[in-house]
């Protein structure tokens, strides 16, 4: 249908009537993602607006029982596009002209409208999913074209940042007021969520040695010197060592450990030296050099 329409036809029309109306006819607003569309207001919500991001038009009537499934889609999906297209609804009992414009023989009929033509169109009831690869498909096309649709992704894609930082946000303010296992608790809900957010990783390490860390025993070190084989004698030993800064300490006795231990109780004390790692800035030698000693103990 590319090209084969001229839409401009009805603008002085609408201008007319939209003078006479006042308001120009019923719209959802400049940032509706979904518009109630008549001859009235053709031209602004659907030919101007459509240089910024596709309108996808829903031609529809009252007695339409395929329409009545059909609308409620396309509504769904207009909203979690986020603005980067639009949806404009026509009944066209109401609005015949614009019926004749387009060439409907059937309804529903549904056409994607780009830089104020029409680019693609389906007719009859279609599957969400199959709808959804449609308006995909129209907005991969048309990114390059119309500067709406990557501002509004954009402005999308701030929200969630935004969404996330929220998180990081509650997390801290448990951690500042000292209440650990619910600053965990929350770190771990974004790793679920998001399994590889390194953030999450390394704000998760913290809190936990924070909380080990108050309550590192100093005296632990030297009763782990005398138990060599009690994995959890060693473990509380480095945690005291690294609550005191002695960083190659805490890692050199972590993987002595691992070089004695086998099984669950290795792969304990591995996961506990590989949390400490997370403490650190990338880069720091002393890491280094325990990940390749670690290296060297595992294999």
């Amino acid at each position: 249908m590319a090209g084969a329409v001229d839409l401009s036809g009805l603008k002085n029309r609408a201008d007319a009537q939209a003078k006479s109306a006042g308001s120009g006819g019923e719209s959802g607003g400049a940032g509706a993602s979904v518009v109630e569309v008549t001859e009235a207001n053709f031209q602004a919500e659907v030919v101007d607006r459509s240089m910024q991001v596709p309108v996808v038009v829903d031609l529809w009537a009252t007695w339409c029982q395929p329409c009545k499934q059909l609308s409620p889609i396309l509504e769904k999906l207009a909203g979690e596009g986020g603005g980067s297209w639009v949806l404009a609804t026509i009944d066209v009992d109401n609005n015949q002209r614009i019926a004749q414009l387009f060439g409907v023989q059937s309804i529903p009929t549904v056409i994607a409208i780009a830089g104020g033509q029409p680019v693609e169109a389906f007719q009859g009831m279609q599957p969400e999913e199959q709808i959804r690869q449609w308006i995909n498909s129209i907005l991969d096309s048309q990114r390059d074209q119309l500067p709406g649709i990557r501002a509004a992704e954009q402005g999308a894609g701030a929200a969630e940042e935004e969404q996330e930082d929220s998180r990081f946000t509650a997390a801290e303010q448990a951690l500042e007021r000292g209440e650990y296992a619910a600053a965990e608790q929350a770190y771990q809900a974004i790793l679920d969520a998001e399994p590889d957010n390194e953030q999450a990783k390394a704000a998760l390490a913290q809190v936990r040695f924070t909380a080990r860390a108050e309550s590192a025993d100093p005296g632990a070190i030297e009763r782990a010197e005398g138990a060599p084989d009690d994995v959890e004698a060693q473990l509380a030993a480095a945690d005291a060592e690294l609550a005191q800064q002695r960083v190659e300490d805490a890692f050199n006795r972590l993987i002595a450990t691992v070089r004695r231990t086998s099984g669950a109780d290795r792969d304990r004390v591995r996961e506990e030296l590989l949390e400490m790692f997370g403490l650190f800035p990338e880069g720091d030698q002393r890491v280094a050099n325990a990940r390749r000693s670690l290296a060297s103990a595992l294999f």
